[in-house]
């Protein structure tokens, strides 16, 4: 079911969804890694959809949102220096491949935009999600949300130029296959009979 999420812009439309989205992902998602406490600092009410569209549209953000039958189930938020403020999925959307498609989307804007590493403050929900797509931890943080403590991880992922990534071979690439080719006709010249 990895192909059936549509990601694209941020809409005004959006807001409302993506601030409902914030809200229940923290109080379902999350609670299993976090007490009801940390929880309720972090998200103790569904956030002003003004304040977040305003947030969304700062010229230096770019936001993605991920959607499935018209319906919002995952939204991420790149800043222009690589910073990814935020990445939530609804939680019947977690473990479907929608987050992967919705990071891959993000990774490729920030490399078309000469971004040379991504980085985040990860949750313990999320540090598994990002070390699979290439993160690194940098440090284990203990934060403070409206006076309660709680950890988060601050990680990052090197981003290869486009450069470099053109001089990456595909295996499949025909200048691989061609060495891999010439090689193995080597080999079978060589082999004793």
């Amino acid at each position: 079911m990895v192909g059936s999420a549509r990601i694209r812009a941020y809409e005004a439309d959006d807001a409302s969804a993506i601030a409902r989205l914030f809200y229940g992902t923290v109080r379902s998602v999350n609670q299993a890694d976090y007490s009801e406490e940390q929880v309720e600092a972090w998200a103790p009410a569904v956030p002003n959809k003004q304040a977040w569209h305003a947030r969304m549209s700062e010229p230096d953000r770019r936001t993605l949102v991920a959607e499935e039958d018209d319906e919002v189930v995952s939204f991420g938020e790149l800043e222009d220096d690589g910073h990814l403020d935020m990445l939530y999925l609804r939680g019947d959307a977690v473990g479907r491949g929608v987050g992967w498609r919705l990071y891959e989307t993000v990774e490729a804007e920030a490399r078309d935009s000469g971004v040379g590493r991504i980085f985040t403050e990860a949750s313990i929900t999320a540090r598994p999600f990002f070390e699979r797509n290439g993160f690194r931890v940098v440090r284990e943080q203990r934060i403070s949300c409206r006076g309660v403590e709680m950890t988060n991880f601050a990680m990052e992922k090197q981003l290869a130029s486009p450069e470099e990534d053109r001089n990456v071979l595909s295996p499949y690439s025909p200048e691989c296959v061609e060495a891999l080719t010439e090689r193995v006709g080597e080999l079978e010249r060589t082999a004793p009979s």
